[in-house]
């Protein structure tokens, strides 16, 4: 049986879960190496978010 295909509201809250999770791996201090570039993707993943839900609302 195919999968539904999310709507726009609920594919952008899954992000902005995942977007929260980042986070809370890069406050507890995981993957050191990586922190500054998967800070920017997180910095830019939030901005793209933002317009998302502006252009949807």
């Amino acid at each position: 049986m195919a999968e539904a295909t999310p709507s726009h509201s609920e594919l952008v809250a899954q992000l902005q879960e995942d977007r929260r999770w980042l986070l809370r791996q890069l406050d507890a201090g995981t993957w050191p190496d990586f922190r500054m570039d998967l800070a920017a993707l997180e910095r830019e993943l939030g901005a793209l978010l933002e317009r998302c839900e502006q252009q949807a609302g």
